[in-house]
């Protein structure tokens, strides 16, 4: 039986706890008013909590999604190896499940079960597999911890005193294993005495950007200022915003880049003043399977998200509703990519090849 733990508010806050074997999420359905740890018991729970957003960002879905199929893998300890790597399989597609749009999550659970072919091929037996699952899915959490600093690397520079700098949606600290994407050039800026300004949209309908972002900026002593979506075009006609950096859940092979609903729009208002507007994610979430943004699959989300507001109904029961999680946001509208490898800058496709293939 899960449990769940308040967390100490001097504590380091992390989406992810993995310790002494056992796996707990900070519930972030819960932030910013209740900071509370829970214990991930079953394969079951872990499909529940990503679907119910209590972990979320596609970084942290990837490293949930590798520490749930190993849970999973656990309670079937007692097959024969054939039996095991289909049953593997089975699991793999049905965490996948949960969430179609970011590719961390698909990529985490074929790195994991490619794994557990090359280990059972060699001979290993169930319960070797199922280690050799365990040391692979605390790699995947120890590296995503690394690529986030390196993309805080990367896009240090492009923030200078006195700037204002807007993010949308979150991808923080609390959307990854660390610093986060989008806000890691911000935390390092920070630390390193930069004087700076983050705007952050909310972020409707599920207020990523407050109840995250702007949560979790505030605490670190960043300083930073909430505004509500529709705001974003006269706060940049003021001036006030010289950097965009957003976050995003998956990059075609041409560069276009699914992120949070309203990353679009904040694009095309960017483009119109003359704002640079740059994405920031890890290579696990570049798509080159993926020709463009068009096939990438937009999850849409329940209509009570769009009818109520703060547990209150706001919309007519019987009204239709759209929700899309996602917009997909076209390659031309992006200044550059912030990855763990450098910037990338236009054209995208043949860069997207060299760097993340190798090549």
């Amino acid at each position: 039986m899960s449990k769940s733990h308040p967390v100490d508010e001097n504590a380091e806050i992390l989406s992810l706890y993995w310790d002494n074997d056992r796996l707990y999420f900070l519930d972030q359905t819960l932030l910013p008013v209740d900071v509370v740890r829970e214990e991930q018991t079953s394969i079951e729970q872990v499909w529940d909590s990503i679907k119910k957003l209590k972990v979320r960002g596609a970084p942290a879905i990837g490293v949930a999604g590798a520490y749930g199929l190993y849970i999973g893998a656990r309670s079937h300890a007692g097959l024969s190896i054939e039996e095991f790597m289909g049953k593997l399989q089975e699991m793999a597609v049905y965490l996948n499940s949960s969430r179609p749009t970011a590719v961390n999550l698909s990529w985490g659970l074929k790195r994991m079960t490619s794994v557990a072919e090359s280990s059972a091929s060699t001979g290993s037996s169930t319960a070797q597999v199922i280690e050799r699952l365990k040391e692979e899915a605390e790699a995947i959490h120890q590296q995503d911890q690394e690529l986030c600093r390196a993309i805080g690397e990367t896009g240090r520079p492009l923030i200078k005193d006195g700037m204002g700098v807007q993010t949308h949606c979150n991808a923080g600290g609390l959307a990854t294993s660390a610093l986060g994407t989008a806000t890691a050039p911000m935390y390092l800026a920070h630390r390193q005495g930069v004087s700076f300004k983050v705007y952050v949209d909310e972020t409707r309908p599920l207020l990523q950007g407050a109840r995250l972002t702007s949560w979790e900026l505030l605490r670190a002593g960043v300083d930073v200022t909430l505004i509500c979506d529709n705001m974003a075009a006269s706060l940049m006609a003021s001036g006030k915003v010289d950097l965009i950096i957003v976050g995003t859940d998956r990059v075609a092979a041409n560069g276009d880049v699914a992120n949070k609903i309203g990353t679009y729009g904040l694009a095309i208002l960017a483009k119109h003043f003359g704002i640079p507007f740059y994405v920031a994610c890890p290579s696990s979430t570049v798509d080159l399977n993926t020709a463009t943004g068009d096939a990438i699959p937009i999850e849409e989300r329940n209509s009570e998200e769009v009818t109520s507001f703060g547990g209150r109904q706001t919309g007519p029961e019987d009204v239709n509703v759209w929700n899309p999680a996602f917009d997909v946001t076209p390659a031309e509208h992006v200044t550059g990519i912030i990855s763990e490898k450098g910037i990338l800058r236009a054209p995208y496709s043949e860069k997207l090849i060299n760097l993340f293939r190798g090549l």
